[in-house]
């Protein structure tokens, strides 16, 4: 009886860190990168010229007096055709990531059929004033606060998270009594949110070094700058990687805790060691696997600084196997639950006193 109160301690543990740290699986973005940006603006420009040459053949057989200006891109929007005089608004795009997307972009259709032009300059004339978004020296000291703010919160709690952790690491691992393959899952566990929470101190360190540096202003310094910036992004996607590993060996071993409870319950013949080194390779060898695949990936088509901003689709690389390990965790746990139920009901159509078998 006192392995069934193990099991239940277990799957109670189990499912506090699952459900604590599931929200976190996947990091949202908010931000873009300057290749994302080059990617919508060309798909905008591709959809523009089939749009166009949809409106040519629609309009090359109907006679033109001329007033008419035709559709147009400009770099940025996609202009629909004007009439003589006339101020053509659009919305401004909202594949600009910058941009105030309430607002709108005007341009203006001359007399003779064509746009306005800009007087001493070979180019259209356009009113993108509302789109722009201007941050105020005020609004940008109160982000700088904010931010920093949170940075000190969750530093805070990482620091707190990390002597708890080392603690009960320490404990672990001193009492040989509490040596056992259980533990000795819960040590790997333990490891991987300590390794996270060092990989994220790491992260800031490198990510902040050189917030408030200057830089020389004659041709050595200039040069000595490069190859120090060179260094610097170079460690910053190192530390970037690693923070990704152990973000997603943290997941892998919550679901080795949870095979090893499942197999716990359904497996009568066990052997301990071949199994361990199995689960081993799973918390530790998978995430390995899938964070180089990203790594290789991003460092051949997305090498720009550092790698804590979004490449697009190439974070479900490695986000798509921690929402797998996610998934198959909670299936493991709807089932230890479904089997702990059924056993519960037939203890209790047995006409058993539960609290007999605890006393």
């Amino acid at each position: 009886m006192e392995g069934g109160l193990w099991n239940i301690a277990n799957l109670v543990t189990l499912a506090v860190v699952f459900f604590s740290t599931t929200w976190a699986a996947v990091d949202t973005d908010d931000v873009i990168t300057r290749d994302e940006q080059i990617f919508l603006l060309s798909q905008a420009m591709r959809h523009c010229q089939t749009e166009i040459a949809a409106h040519k053949s629609k309009w090359k057989q109907r006679p033109s007096n001329g007033s008419i200006c035709p559709p147009q891109w400009d770099g940025i929007t996609c202009w629909p055709q004007g009439s003589h005089n006339q101020v053509v608004s659009v919305l401004c795009p909202d594949y600009i990531f910058d941009f105030n997307h309430q607002g709108f972009a005007h341009r203006r259709c001359g007399s003779l059929g064509m746009w306005l032009q800009v007087p001493g300059a070979n180019r259209t004339w356009a009113n993108y004033s509302e789109c722009v978004t201007l941050v105020s020296a005020g609004e940008r000291n109160e982000e700088k606060k904010m931010f920093e703010r949170l940075r000190m919160i969750y530093t805070v709690g990482y620091s707190i998270s990390l002597a708890t952790l080392l603690i009960a690491l320490c404990i672990l691992c001193y009492f040989k009594r509490l040596h056992c393959t259980r533990n000795y899952i819960h040590i790997h566990l333990f490891t991987s949110f300590i390794c996270r929470a060092g990989s994220i101190f790491l992260k800031d360190a490198v990510l902040y070094s050189r917030e408030d540096e200057g830089t020389p202003g004659d041709e050595a310094g200039d040069f000595e700058t490069s190859r120090v910036t060179e260094v610097h992004w170079a460690g910053c996607k190192a530390a970037v990687t690693l923070f990704l590993y152990f973000l997603a060996t943290n997941h892998y071993w919550i679901l080795v805790e949870g095979l090893y409870l499942h197999s716990l319950i359904f497996m009568a013949f066990l052997s301990d060691r071949s199994y361990f080194w199995a689960l081993t390779i799973i918390g530790w060898g998978l995430p390995a696997v899938f964070v180089s695949v990203w790594a290789s990936v991003r460092v051949s088509l997305a090498d720009t600084q550092c790698w804590d901003l979004s490449a697009g689709h190439m974070k479900w690389i490695y986000q798509t196997p921690i929402l797998g390990a996610t998934l198959i965790n909670f299936i493991l746990f709807l089932n230890i639950i479904r089997v702990l139920a059924s056993k519960l009901w037939e203890t209790n159509t047995g006409k058993l006193d539960p609290r007999q078998q605890y006393g």
